[in-house]
């Protein structure tokens, strides 16, 4: 019993230590260096903010604001994270935008990476730019920790 009790804290140990050399959210997120996995930080340094590569922001045509937000997505504050999560594509039967804990099969990502199984375009539609790598990568996160509010 004694073996087995210490692999398993050994398990553990090793677990916690891989989370944290986890690198530095900063050094991946490019042109926007304050990004973080939280909503907050995606609503503001991406959805709602041009970023210092020239990329604007979502909200400029996915917004209710004086029009009918593009793909019936609005991502103005009040409304984005339940426009987001858990909520049907229109256009794409089937699709959820962002499944919690489930960046892969999230057809938010889907869309900023490109993926070929998308409807339509890459977003942003009038890229390149398009999100860079370290900032998709920061959205994963959000969504691979269950996406919360």
């Amino acid at each position: 019993m004694t073996a087995r009790f210490l692999s398993s804290m050994l398990l553990g140990m090793a677990c916690m230590a891989s989370f944290g050399c986890d690198e530095k959210l900063s050094s991946v997120a490019g042109p926007t260096p304050t990004l973080e996995p939280t909503f907050a930080s995606i609503q503001t340094d991406i959805f709602q903010t041009t970023d210092s590569s020239g990329r604007t922001p979502c909200t400029q045509c996915h917004t209710s604001t004086g029009r009918n937000p593009s793909g019936g997505m609005d991502l103005n504050p009040n409304v984005a994270f339940d426009q987001l999560v858990n909520a049907a594509v229109r256009g794409k039967p089937g699709a959820i935008r962002v499944i919690p804990g489930d960046p892969d099969h999230s057809y938010l990502v889907q869309k900023l990476e490109g993926d070929a199984s998308i409807v339509g375009r890459r977003m942003p539609i009038n890229g390149p730019p398009y999100l860079t790598d370290g900032q998709i990568k920061i959205i994963r996160r959000w969504i691979a920790i269950g996406a919360p509010r």
